[in-house]
């Protein structure tokens, strides 16, 4: 079944209610929106609505026929009003005197600015021409797998026509521009009865003259097709049938957890990359499949699927039923530098003589039989998209190849795609990567201040973070708000007590799985405790050494045989404390556990510097505000140590420090980031006191 569980159909989501005192551009957000509810209409960011609509002239007070089209680079999905480009039908016309021929169709991009009705800074997209010329008010042009399954068959107009009828039409492939737009019109105004039609490799186009009629007939015709697939594939086994058996849940996973930081180290060696893992039940039937491989070298057909996917996949060797992991990492350098001599060859071949450089010539995409799908990208939320793509051709392959044979896109089309002028433009204009773009950060004791405040701060400089915690309340609602701020994609969770060497273990796993691997570690998990030598029990002692020692050198070690698989260096930053150089009283349990973390880290330094692996030590002092430690014991102690009520204890902190100022969690988190970030590239086995100034730490 196309898209989702046998039997399953779009439903009608439209609310007279909801729509009725809303304007005709709201109504084409609502449509937009319910449409792109639904990934078995469109994916993220594909697809396009539009909606012709008059409006007052802000200049001459007349009414105006104004096009409100999806913006470039928008998703149906998410949309809001300010994401519509918005342009005057009369110059959109006018345009077509300006046409010089398909050779120079481009050009025409550089005019729609000109046609920017109400100075809307919203860039119109290249499907702009496409909704212009539809002589209806309302247009559709949405990528569902079980059209785009039609298009991309090799018979795919016979097949138009058999489904169809004369309801729905059919044009052949021709590069998304504005020539495809003269083409759309003219088969509007020569089949005036017709309410669609399927583009050949690319997706589907409805409309109407108002904005319900429209969104009916785009589920209306999807339904249609959904049907037709059912009924004739009915029994059939989907890819020629399955030749192997995917593996349990969690060895899938095992698997991926392994190859996933080896594939990232091999192909992110210039730029981190982000990875995803996809195991879901379409992807597992079609790794498993006996036409895999044949399949995935034909490369996916929709436009918006290739240039999220790049030409094709790469099919990891590796057998489910005799597994031998080893093997196939040992060779993943060869399969990978195969790929790129491809791909190479294939931008040589196709290249013209003002196509942009070469780009990353890495796959995107890893299929592994009998364990799922890899992804890797700039960063987790393109990662994850890609899959979804991918998903998408799987869909359209199952389709295509049922019912007739599935053919990929021509090669040098693919390629004038992917090396498009008009994308490469797109490309230059991105903003450039913040600071920890791609990197992947595991933070322990996330949830308290430091932790937290830490998490926030690598975020905001672009990383995905592990957040590490034993407490599986704090952790939770710490990791709320942290999405809240940010996104789903950038933050996970693990329950980790530092202490359990298997709990280390499958924490480091589960990064490997969700985001790739780990590039920077900060060991930040602790607790504190105070009394005097003589009353410090063993079971205290011991609890401050596995804690604060035992369990930093089992993070670490974790973190040094992850960076080292990935190799690409890594940044492992401790948490220490002022109590690591400098005694207090009635601390003898803490503060040697602090020290012992101080020469673990300068013995990993040693250690990690041949391979890139960079630690240092950030050495916070009396961090009261948001600290876990400080809302149990500790605090009554250490006050009660210096002869103080609860209440001054942070005003002694202060007024003892040289520069008489608080340290808070966040002054933390910067020194932490400093370490992790390329700002400190060339320091290794130092220490940052950030303590307000404490004679007695100092370390010279």
């Amino acid at each position: 079944m196309l898209n989702s569980a046998a039997g399953s159909r779009l439903q009608n989501l439209w609310d007279d209610q909801v729509a009725q005192p809303m304007t005709e551009a709201e109504l084409l957000l609502y449509r937009s929106n319910l449409l792109g509810s639904d990934k078995r209409i469109t994916n993220y960011g594909g697809g396009n609505t539009s909606a012709k609509v008059l409006e007052r002239d802000p200049l001459t007070g007349a009414q105006a026929e104004v096009l409100w089209v999806k913006g470039s680079g928008g998703d149906v999905g998410t949309i809001k009003m300010d994401g519509f480009a918005t342009l005057y039908m009369d110059k959109l016309r006018a345009l077509k005197d300006l046409y010089r021929g398909v050779e120079f169709e481009d050009e025409m991009v550089g005019y729609l600015p000109h046609c920017t009705f109400n100075l809307n800074p919203r860039a119109a997209s290249i499907d702009t021409p496409l909704h212009a010329y539809v002589p209806k008010k309302h247009v559709d042009h949405m990528h569902p797998d079980a059209i785009i399954a039609i298009a991309a068959a090799s018979d795919s107009k016979a097949l138009t026509a058999e489904i169809f009828g004369d309801d729905i039409g059919w044009l052949p492939w021709k590069r998304p521009g504005y020539e495809l737009g003269l083409w759309l019109e003219k088969f509007c105004l020569e089949n005036p009865n017709a309410r669609g039609v399927v583009l050949e490799s690319h997706g589907l186009f409805t409309w109407a003259d108002d904005a319900r009629s429209c969104y009916e007939v785009t589920v209306e015709i999807i339904n249609k097709a959904i049907d037709w697939f059912e009924q004739k594939t009915l029994g059939q086994s989907a890819f020629g049938g399955a030749k192997c058996t995917a593996m349990p849940p969690a060895e899938r996973r095992r698997v991926a957890s392994e190859l996933m930081p080896a594939i990232r180290g091999m192909v992110g060696r210039n730029q981190h990359l982000v990875g995803h893992f996809d195991d879901s039940d379409a992807v597992l039937e079609f790794v498993c499949s006996a036409q895999m491989e044949a399949l995935a070298g034909l490369g996916t057909s929709c436009p918006d699927h290739f240039l999220r996917t790049k030409i094709r996949p790469l099919v990891v060797a590796f057998d489910p039923q005799a597994p031998d992991l080893q093997k196939t990492v040992d060779g993943l350098g060869e399969a990978i530098a195969s790929y790129r001599e491809d791909y190479a060859a294939y931008y040589e071949r196709c290249r013209r003589p003002d196509s942009p450089k070469l780009r990353n010539p890495n796959a995107v995409v890893y299929l592994v039989p009998g364990v799922g799908m890899i992804t890797f990208a700039k960063d987790k939320a393109t990662a994850r998209i890609s899959a979804e793509f991918y998903t998408n051709a799987i869909n359209v392959m199952r389709g295509a190849s049922s019912v007739s044979t599935y053919r990929g896109l021509d090669e040098q089309e693919a390629f004038d795609i992917e090396y498009w002028l008009l994308e490469e433009a797109k490309l230059q204009r991105m903003p450039k990567p913040k600071s920890l773009a791609g990197k992947v950060a595991l933070v322990t004791g996330g949830a308290g201040g430091i932790g937290s405040a830490t998490a926030e701060r690598f975020l905001r400089e672009g990383a995905c973070v592990v957040l590490a915690d034993i407490d599986e309340d704090a952790l939770a609602k710490t990791a709320d708000l942290l999405i809240d701020h940010h996104s789903s994609d950038t933050v996970r969770t693990v329950l980790m007590d530092v202490t359990n060497e298997a709990a280390v273990a499958d924490s480091f796993a589960r990064a490997a799985t969700e985001y790739g691997g780990v590039d920077i570690l900060v060991s930040n998990a602790g607790i504190a405790s105070s009394a005097p030598v003589e009353e410090t029990s063993l079971d205290m002692w011991n609890r401050n050494m596995s804690i604060l020692s035992t369990g930093y050198f089992l993070v670490s070690r974790a973190a040094f045989q992850m960076m080292k698989s990935q190799g690409t260096g890594g940044a492992i930053v401790f948490v220490g404390s002022k109590n690591g150089l400098a005694a207090s009283p009635n601390a003898s349990a803490y503060c040697t556990a602090k020290a012992s973390e101080l020469h673990l880290a300068r013995c990993l330094a040693l250690e990690g510097a041949g391979e890139g692996i960079r630690v240092n030590v950030v050495n916070p002092d009396a961090v009261l505000r948001g600290s876990k430690i400080w809302s149990g014991d500790w605090l009554k102690e250490r006050a009660e140590a210096y002869g103080k009520d609860t209440e001054d204890l942070e005003e002694h902190y202060r007024q003892r420090s040289l520069l008489k100022r608080s340290v808070l969690p966040e002054d933390i988190a910067e020194a932490a980031y400093f370490f992790a970030s390329d700002y400190s590239a060339k320091s290794t086995g130092n220490i940052l006191n950030v303590d307000a100034g404490n004679v007695q730490a100092f370390t010279r």
